[in-house]
């Protein structure tokens, strides 16, 4: 078996009970890392630790509020003594066009896709800079350059997730914390939210038919292919790699 690329880190998945979060947790753990996963859904994610085994531990979290966060730091600190790696997953997708769409949903989706980014990076960083680094990865999308007409909250806050990625990662940099911060643009992925997406519309099937398409490569992805992107960035090949987004989407976003 070849080495490990994640032996002896520690990290913090948000989303981990399934799709793209719950894959990234069960590469990082394959490659050695110990991993806290945190979700909304408690049943889910208590199921989700139970399958990845000793090296993961489930923690219910909404991402959107503060008070949250500080009992999943606050594990990390007890189990691990600080974080060397922190993913941001959690998110939604939440249709609309610019006429349709009501001001609660807006909100809704810059809570759980913006403002759950901000409050993770802060967290991670005040652990981090402590022991003299990390990785940071937070999950945009080729929606936060590829708009859609009816994707107008969600195409906002994946854009604003791509630039507060290089804000924090310019700031770390500067300061000297030796914390990486990058994001990855997955395309359409085979996940429970692409599920929750397709039963937003009359013909869903029609829509998955249409995102088929899009993707050149002949194919939608799987979270495997986002968690392989995400174990690069949290290894250290990666410390050359700051302020950076990764396009991951079968040239979706080209096509």
């Amino acid at each position: 078996m070849s080495e490990q690329r994640l032996s002896g880190k520690c990290a913090i998945v948000t989303g981990g009970a399934t799709g793209i979060g719950y894959g990234i947790a069960q590469r990082f753990i394959a490659e050695g890392a110990q991993v806290i996963i945190s979700d909304i859904d408690e049943q889910g994610g208590t199921k989700a630790a139970q399958q990845l085994g000793d090296n993961c531990r489930f923690m219910r979290h909404d991402v959107s509020l503060p008070a949250d966060w500080e009992p999943v730091f606050a594990l990390a600190n007890e189990l691990f003594s600080g974080l060397d790696i922190m993913v941001n997953v959690a998110g939604v997708t939440l249709m609309g066009t610019i006429e349709d769409l009501d001001v609660e949903t807006w909100d809704k989706t810059m809570a759980i896709n913006l403002r759950s980014c901000f409050l993770g990076c802060q967290g991670a960083i005040k652990l981090m800079k402590r022991s003299g680094g990390g990785s940071i990865i937070n999950m945009a999308s080729v929606s936060a350059f590829k708009p859609q007409a009816e994707l107008v909250a969600y195409n906002a806050s994946k854009a604003a997730v791509d630039m507060m990625t290089k804000s924090v990662a310019l700031h770390c940099a500067r300061s000297g914390y030796g914390i990486n911060v990058n994001s990855i643009n997955p395309g359409v992925i085979q996940t429970d939210m692409l599920k929750k997406v397709i039963s937003q519309v009359e013909d869903g099937e029609a829509l998955m038919d249409s995102y088929k398409a899009m993707h050149p490569i002949g194919r939608i992805g799987e979270p495997a292919d986002i968690a392989a992107m995400a174990v690069y960035l949290a290894s250290s090949e990666a410390s050359f790699i700051t302020g950076s987004a990764f396009t991951v989407d079968g040239a979706l976003g080209i096509n």
